[in-house]
């Protein structure tokens, strides 16, 4: 069934999702369980490294304005995402010193993840890489086998110790890692299966990993996480220039996938990233960074348009578990960490779609209570000091 889509009400909008809906019982009794659950309504805040700016990164004053600017948006969750260091696409190794040292962003985050929790937020923790010489994280590919065994063995050092801290703190979900193509989607998979076999040591919450939009269908280690979880940069249209209809008919075509790979691995879907920069037709190749562009026209407009457009098409899915809009920062009044033209939703037209979409009935919200079974996968934490 098609969820109706927003629609301007003088200068905000509405989410509606159409009479002719199952009843929330009944569409929770479709899925198999746990799949029924509190749809995630959350938002991605990137980190400021204390070392370059100093009371401005995790854990810092300045970001707990953000976690307030958050909640009062309608956000339930935040993911944070504390990075690693490779050098090239052929690393052997893992830098866990990020622009501040390792033990410093590590005591950071754990603050960071307290400050939201005591704020009713719930956290998850998603360990990204960082390509020094500017390639993308999905093409790594280390020099052989040898050279594989060794990349796996950093990876899982890299990724125990943000689990550990997941643990600890409670974080309430743990990504096992950001685009790693080459890795999860090739007859290397086998590899990473051992690290989260690890991490499950670790860590006693809901997993999930973070796949690209273009590789989720062919990612193999769904059968061993919790959630499936996607970057949700979904191209809408086929054309510059593609009327609203257009990226609502795009919209409805993800959540037809969507529903699709959830059916396949009996697992729900989480968009662990989900945006589009604010310039003219953001929708169409989201991929293209603006400042490969030249000149870049800024349009608040077409942004929220395709905000509207794949967020309203998911409202009726059941089996879609929710999303992290990509993102706000650690510092809400540092306007250095992107141009205008970027991500961020904060104080544009963008911004009243994603509160319309944080204050609207999703079909995978429960009957009644929050957090069902799903939510409240935790056992015992460990120590890591």
């Amino acid at each position: 069934m098609k969820a109706a889509p927003f629609r301007w009400l003088g200068l905000g909008v509405s989410l509606v999702v159409g009479s002719a809906l199952a009843s929330p019982s009944e569409r929770n009794m479709e899925l198999p369980q746990p799949l029924a659950q509190e749809t995630v309504r959350g938002v991605t805040i990137g980190p400021i490294e204390n070392s370059l700016h100093p009371g401005r990164g995790y854990g810092s004053p300045a970001y707990e304005k953000t976690l307030d600017e958050a909640a009062r948006m309608g956000a339930t969750w935040v993911s944070l995402t504390p990075f690693g260091r490779v050098w090239d696409l052929t690393p052997s190794g893992i830098s866990s010193t990020f622009e501040a040292p390792f033990e410093a962003n590590r005591k950071q985050v754990a603050l960071a993840i307290e400050q939201a929790h005591t704020r009713g937020l719930k956290v998850m923790l998603v360990p990204h890489l960082w390509v020094e010489t500017g390639g993308w994280r999905a093409e790594i590919e280390p020099e052989g086998d040898a050279g594989w065994r060794a990349w796996a063995d950093s990876y899982e050092r890299f990724v125990l110790s943000w689990a550990e801290v997941a643990e600890l703190k409670h974080a309430d979900l743990f990504s096992m890692g950001v685009e790693l193509r080459s890795w999860v989607t090739t007859t290397r998979a086998p590899l990473f299966s051992r690290v989260i076999r690890s991490v499950k040591r670790r860590y006693s919450g809901m997993l999930t990993y973070a796949a690209n939009w273009d590789d989720a269908e062919d990612t193999s280690i769904w059968g061993e996480l919790d959630v499936i979880g996607i970057n949700a940069f979904y191209p809408l249209g086929d054309k510059d220039g593609a009327s609203p209809e257009a990226l609502m008919e795009g919209g409805r075509r993800v959540a037809q996938g969507v529903r699709s790979l959830s059916e396949r691995w009996q697992k729900p879907v989480l968009f662990t990233e989900f945006g589009y920069t604010t310039r003219t037709d953001p929708a169409i190749r989201p991929w293209e960074w603006p400042e490969h562009l030249g000149r870049v026209e800024v349009n608040e407009a077409a942004q929220a348009d395709a905000y509207r457009a794949l967020l309203s098409a998911m409202t009726a899915e059941p089996r879609f578990m929710g999303f992290f809009v990509w993102r706000l920062y650690a510092d809400p009044n540092d306007t250095s960490q992107e141009p205008a033209w970027g991500f961020s939703p904060r104080a544009k037209l963008a911004e009243t779609v994603l509160r319309e979409a944080f204050s609207a009935r999703w079909a995978s919200d429960p009957t009644e209570g929050v957090g069902a079974a799903l939510l409240s996968k935790r056992a015992m934490p460990v120590g890591i000091y």
